[in-house]
């Protein structure tokens, strides 16, 4: 099996970039990832202000993938994410929704416990993510902190194990890399962080040829989900919606009007971060209204 470390850490997705390691499509693959703020948060002490911005979101790879070129798309099946015990929320100013109206700093260290997260008393479940993964992009590099149409920072609560993530391949060997998993967070990112964690990522990757899905693309047991990341939220939710509208008329014998009809009767818009430099919205559709 093919493991990726995290001595071997992007800040942005390229072209460019050198591969770190090797694998044909068909392979299973784990990638060792960092926290968000690549594990420099040790203590509760310790706050936004004092990090590194330029070693912000680590994404472990790239992983140059046999086999893929430019057009093919790069079907990733998320088996399992291993946390560590501990993780990081943050209040800062300058971030989140309350960007403007938190005056304070503030740090907690949260303990994972069995499948809950401990968080000042309470207890919350988990709900294990990857919050960024993508292949290089088409054109200029992009940060690890922006999501766009090759994937990145989408922080995508459905990016999780048993999840299908298909992305676009734009440069041979199509260059993935993931990282900034979280063990806990709300859709939207509401203060600009989840429960930041170190982790291990077990995937498959597959190469497929000819395949006319809109991409970003989510599939899990349930559901389709299309993704679309934007500067602005009507934009992300637009390029979703059209994603969807794609994906049903591809699915289905349903026409232009008639797919943004049962999108009025089943669809459902969901955001899944609104902090990054481009937001990210999503829609969803139950895969049982396919079945015969």
């Amino acid at each position: 099996m093919t493991t990726l470390h995290t001595d071997t850490v992007i800040f942005a997705m390229s072209k460019e970039n050198k591969p770190v390691a090797r694998a044909k499509s068909g392979d299973p693959v784990t990638f060792e990832t960092l926290d968000c703020f690549s594990n420099t948060v040790k203590s509760e002490s310790d706050v936004v202000s004092q990090i590194d911005m330029d070693h912000v979101n680590p994404a472990t790879g790239p992983l140059f993938i046999e086999g893929a070129l430019p057009g093919d798309t790069l079907k990733v099946t998320i088996h399992k994410i291993t946390l560590e015990e501990r993780g990081v929320v943050i209040a800062s100013p300058g971030f989140g929704q309350f960007a403007n109206e938190v005056t304070t700093e503030e740090t907690v260290i949260c303990q994972v416990i069995g499948e809950t997260v401990s968080y000042k008393g309470l207890t919350l479940p988990l709900r294990k993510m990857i919050g960024v993964i993508g292949t290089a992009p088409s054109g200029d590099a992009v940060n690890t902190g922006t999501p766009d149409d090759h994937g990145g920072n989408m922080d995508t609560t459905a990016i999780t194990e048993g999840s299908i993530l298909y992305l676009p391949v734009n440069t041979e060997g199509a260059l993935l890399a993931m990282g900034d998993v979280h063990a806990t967070m709300g859709d939207g990112e509401i203060m600009g962080s989840g429960l930041e964690i170190p982790a291990v990522i077990d995937v498959t990757v597959d190469v497929l040829k000819e395949c006319s899905y809109p991409l970003p693309l989510v599939e899990t047991e349930d559901k389709w989900i299309t993704i679309g990341s934007r500067p602005s939220m009507e934009e992300a939710t637009k390029l979703a919606l059209d994603h969807m509208s794609q994906l049903i008329q591809d699915l289905s014998d349903l026409d232009f009007n008639q797919a943004g009809m049962l999108l009025s009767l089943a669809g459902d818009v969901v955001a899944s971060q609104l902090v990054n430099p481009n937001v990210t919205m999503r829609v969803e559709l139950s895969k049982a209204i396919f079945e015969k």
